[in-house]
């Protein structure tokens, strides 16, 4: 919904509330809606209550592949702190900057922050995911939940993932703006400084963030006024 323009809203009504959905599509065919039959919706939001890598498994064939450890120190954290463009980048690894330490049964069942499922124990604190590369199939971990790998201080937008809500508080090249800003569901709004510039918007936070994801949305609001969203790259 976050996706929303203007004229969608205008000619939206929320919200149905004690309608059930057979009652809903009574409604919409005798209005002549074109959407009055259409099939209803299969993306992971309505597939119910599930463990979505259990879910992921049961639809993916596994891929074994290697699981590496990066250490705190790595020098992959080391270069992202002088501008907003490095500060906005996430982490590159490569499996010679760790350890290797076990096996996993695919990439593609796994994402940024997560700790339940990696069945590799014997370590002295908890395992995070920090990073993955479904291409070449490895899943690179840290250990600890202040592990610098599951922290950053900011994202990036392109232009062409921007969305803006109120185009009227459009960002445009060479300006920024306070808004508090949400990166995952129900998460509390966090403060932050938007940097527009031509290939697209730079979010910088008061404070590091745990588990910036790319291919999720970053949404800014003004108070509890939704302004704007985008796809994290």
């Amino acid at each position: 919904m976050v996706g929303m323009v203007a004229r969608m809203r205008l000619s939206s009504v929320t919200r149905i509330g004690e309608l059930r959905k057979p009652e809903v599509r009574a409604l919409a065919r005798k209005a002549g809606l074109a959407t009055a039959d259409k099939k209803d919706s299969q993306g992971l939001c309505f597939v119910g209550k599930v463990h979505l890598p259990e879910f992921l498994q049961q639809r993916l064939a596994p891929r074994i592949g290697k699981a590496v450890l990066i250490p705190e120190d790595s020098p992959a954290f080391a270069k992202y702190a002088d501008s907003i463009e490095e500060m906005s980048q996430p982490y590159y690894y490569n499996p010679s900057l760790g350890k290797v330490i076990g096996e996993h049964r695919g990439a593609h069942y796994f994402t940024i922050g997560q700790r339940k499922g990696l069945n590799l124990g014997g370590h002295p604190k908890p395992l995070f995911v920090i990073g993955t590369d479904t291409r070449e199939n490895i899943i690179y971990l840290g250990m600890g939940e202040d592990h610098p790998g599951l922290f950053r201080k900011g994202l990036f937008i392109p232009s062409k993932d921007e969305h803006w809500v109120r185009p009227d508080k459009k960002l445009l090249p060479g300006e920024t703006a306070r808004f508090g800003v949400r990166i995952r569901y129900r998460q509390p709004l966090e403060n932050c400084t938007l940097h527009k510039k031509e290939e697209g918007l730079y979010l910088i936070f008061d404070r590091p963030q745990k588990a910036i994801t790319p291919g999720q949305f970053a949404v800014w609001y003004d108070g509890d006024e939704l302004i704007g969203s985008g796809v994290i790259s």
